[in-house]
């Protein structure tokens, strides 16, 4: 019987974006990447395209969902790039770095600078908050329009097309990032002193998720909304949220320990695998179901730059990832 293969490095097309990746994904399935530079990279396999979405800036925080990616730098400006190479500028907080991004689905987009939250909906119109104190992290709730705004001593779940004040979720500290379950039952943010916290949004029961030895700045909620996979240790630390009290009262799972954190993680699209980036450079892929890992990327002693980002293909065939000094990959799943 042949043995099961434990690397799929030989199915790993390398390739130098020339700067730091600060987010990727696929364009209409083309691989797209957001650039520290300014530059928006289309690595498609006929030849690479380059657009500039902004000049003379870098690049702080960067999304992407279906056919654009959405970048914010310290110029103020949010631009949006799209599958076709076009660009169009969706704010300018007029010099002011962009903290944070959302998207949604449907072409919404928020952005936050500051204390100052805009919400730009699919049309085009934009309503603004100002929250409680900086704004670290954004995340649009599942259904219905409204927004998880995160800054210091919680989260503001803020509708923007009404003049009610935004719900409170309340834990005192300083929250970074903001992640809202599939379902909309939960919300979870990273704190600063490397820990997670949670709330079941409908009672606003709170939940802590400790023993991190860094910070989580890397969510990833899996295909089927029932488990959580974080970055911020020597392994993917992989939260349950099958049941109606998410993980209250229930331990984490662990895959892809190495001797290097984990800097970024997710999920394949349709099946329990989670990938993982290292702060090393390495790049694993594991399966929930059984627990077994495969290597995609190993790094020497003079390349050990961690992975900045990770995404995979809509059909999950394909995997990119780019890292801090520019290195890229993108790997094809063996049929």
């Amino acid at each position: 019987m042949a043995k099961a293969p434990t690397s799929l490095t030989e199915n790993v097309k390398n390739f130098s974006a020339g700067a730091e990746v600060v987010a990727c994904g696929f364009l209409a399935g083309v691989p797209a990447l957001a650039l520290a530079d300014g530059v928006v990279l289309f690595a498609a396999p006929d030849g690479e395209r380059r657009v500039v979405a902004h000049s003379d800036a870098v690049v702080l925080v960067a999304r992407v969902l279906g056919d654009r990616i959405v970048t914010g730098g310290d110029d103020g400006r949010v631009v949006e790039t799209r599958a076709d190479g076009t660009t169009r500028e969706l704010g300018d907080e007029k010099g002011r770095w962009i903290d944070a991004l959302a998207l949604r689905e449907d072409g919404a987009t928020a952005w936050a600078a500051a204390k100052q939250v805009r919400a730009r909906d699919a049309k085009g119109e934009v309503k603004q908050l100002v929250a409680p104190s900086g704004v670290r992290g954004l995340c649009f709730m599942p259904k219905g329009y409204r927004v998880a705004v995160s800054h210091y001593n919680g989260v503001s779940m803020w509708f923007p097309n009404t003049a009610a004040e935004p719900e409170g979720l309340v834990w005192r500290g300083s929250h970074l990032d903001v992640e809202i379950s599939p379902d909309g039952r939960f919300a979870v943010t990273a704190m600063q002193e490397n820990s997670l916290h949670g709330w079941r949004v409908a009672d606003k029961k709170d939940m802590r998720m400790t023993g991190y030895p860094a910070k989580t700045r890397s969510f990833s909620w899996s295909h089927d909304g029932k488990w959580l996979a974080t970055s911020g240790a020597e392994a993917c630390i992989v939260w349950p949220f099958d049941s109606k009290d998410g993980p209250m009262g229930k331990g984490p799972r662990e895959c892809g320990a190495r001797p290097s954190r984990v800097s970024r993680v997710a999920f394949h699209p349709t099946a329990l695998v989670l990938a993982a980036g290292y702060e090393d450079g390495w790049v694993m892929i594991s399966r929930l179901t059984d627990g077994a890992e495969l290597l995609v990327r190993s790094t020497d002693e003079k390349s050990k730059m961690a992975i900045t980002a990770l995404a995979w293909s809509g059909d999950g065939r394909q995997l990119l990832f780019g890292a801090q000094d520019g290195a890229c990959g993108l790997l094809d799943l063996p049929r």
